[in-house]
Order: structure tokens, then sequence, then C-alpha cells
């Protein structure tokens, strides 16, 4: 039972998050900030917060456990103004699709505090981000991943993976660095082609008539595509170097494509086809692992 909970970022990932411990009756109390005031109040009108707070370092007053669901982009700000209003013992934990920038800014911002800081990502979300589609079984039967740092004590570390799976998160732990190589390749570079062969459509003379015909093959491979772009451009840019290293493999693989049509070589271009095929039938989705939607607020 945590006394007070700071949700700074009342959005969809924030308020489901504290939907789950209300749920859970794992939470007392619960102080909300987001830059909008309109959110706050929204938040407040739905019961997912008890209390809307003017600034980051007002909801973060007093509470054992803060997590910051706001865009990776806006991460540094937000650890600058908790840093004086933290309690020593509190865990603060994030939602962030990557993890060595939020890192970063948090060993430049948080201090004294930043042994408080347990890195977390939760594999899910919506195409749709705001507190209005909040729900508590958000976080059920998926995978939520720990960066612990080196600073962190291993009551931290337990605390924080008890919470997620309290609220029925499968919980993994890797290093920063390994998950923002894995994401770039998993999540990051499907994001980006999403977006791009979209554009790459819409930009044709003939697009809208391209796609007044597409079918359930475009819908499945497009769906992505629809995310919001301030929050994956923040994720993109500050997952750069590994998005950049996972786009060099894409060419590579597709310039093969590009070749055996050239050379009409049917013979390559079907063993290419084969290789991908083979290797998508025989993937499963692992249990936690729902697909990610990058809907923090």
């Amino acid at each position: 039972m945590f006394q007070r909970l700071a949700l700074i970022g009342c959005g969809l990932m924030g308020g489901s998050f504290a939907l789950a411990l209300r749920q859970a009756d794992l939470v007392q109390h619960i102080t909300g900030f987001s830059a909008s005031e309109k959110t706050r109040q929204r938040a407040l009108e739905l019961k997912v917060i008890d209390q809307a707070c003017n600034s980051v370092a007002e909801a973060v007053q007093g509470a054992d456990l803060v997590l910051l669901a706001v865009p990776v982009g806006a991460m540094q700000s937000s650890f600058a103004a908790m840093r004086s209003a933290l309690a020593p013992q509190a865990l603060l934990m994030d939602v962030g699709s990557t993890k060595c920038d939020v890192i970063a800014a948090a060993q430049a911002h948080l201090g004294e505090r930043l042994s408080c800081l347990v890195p977390a990502h939760p594999i899910a979300g919506k195409e749709v981000a705001s507190i209005e589609h909040a729900e508590a079984t958000l976080y059920q039967a998926r995978r939520t991943i720990l960066t612990p740092l080196p600073q962190n004590s291993i009551r931290q570390i337990k605390m924080a993976s008890e919470v997620w799976t309290a609220i029925g998160s499968h919980v993994s732990h890797m290093t920063p660095e390994a998950h923002d190589a894995t994401f770039a390749a998993v999540s990051h570079l499907p994001h980006l082609l999403a977006f791009a062969a979209v554009n790459a459509l819409t930009a044709q003379p003939q697009g809208a008539a391209f796609l007044e015909m597409a079918g359930p093959g475009f819908r499945d491979f497009s769906r992505i595509a629809a995310s919001d772009s301030a929050v994956w451009r923040d994720i993109l840019s500050a997952n750069q170097a590994e998005v950049l290293t996972q786009l060099a493999h894409f060419r590579r693989a597709l310039d093969a494509f590009e070749n055996a049509l050239k050379q009409g070589d049917n013979a390559a271009l079907q063993q290419l086809i084969q290789q991908a095929s083979a290797v998508r039938s025989g993937w499963t989705l692992q249990a936690g692992n729902a697909c990610h939607t990058a809907a923090e607020d």
C-alpha cells in the first residue's frame, strides 16, 4: 500500500496506471499534474486522481510513489521540476519508450535523488492517448521492462517489480543499451517504415485513388502510422543512433529485393520472400508482448 501516488502526465498511460493501482487497492491518495489544465480537470472529473496540482513539485510533495508518464522530450524538465520536492525514499518510475536518454536526463537533473528512479517501459498502449481512454486493465498480461540503475537499492528494484506485477504485468529486466537496441529493431523502425510508406503513397499524383482501393493488408501494415506525431518525433530523435543502425540493416534487405527485381531473378526473389515467410510463420507473440502504440502523455 502506497500512501500517495503522484501522477506526472495524466494521459492514457499515467491514467491507466492510477486506475490499476486504485482497483488493486494499492494506493490511498492520488495527485496529478499535466501541462494542460483541461487534462488535469478531466482526470479529476473521471476520478482518476483525487487532487489536481498546478505544478510538478506540488504533485510530488509527500508522495512515496511517482509515475512520470510524459513524452520522452519532456523528461528533462520534469526531473528538474521534481528534484527539490521528491522524498529521499520515494519510488520514481517513468514509462518512456527509450531508456538511455531518460537516464541521461535523470543523471543531469535529479542529483542526489537519482537513486529514486527505477526506469520502466510498459509495453502497452493504444492509438488514442487521452485520459478519456484510460483503463485499469491496460497493463494486464503485458510486459513491463525495468532497466535498473547501479544507484538503485535491491529494495527499490523489488518494489518496482512488485508494483507492475500487482497490476498484471510480466516484468523483465534489461540494460538500458539492450533495451534501446531491441526496441529500435522491433518497434521504432517499424513505426518509421509505416510513416514512410504512407507518405510515399500519398505523395504520388494517384495516391488518393490508390488509397481508395486499399484492403486489409494495407490496413494491418499501416495501422501504427496513425500514432501520435509528437510522441514519435521524440522517440525517434531520442533513439537516433539505434534507429539509424536499424535503417542501415533495412536498406541492405531492401536492396536485395530491388536487385532481384531489376535482374529478373525470380529464384532469388522467391528465396527472399520464403526466408521472411519462414521466420514470420515460426514466430509467436510472447506472453506480455502486446503491440506498443506509444501513447505517453
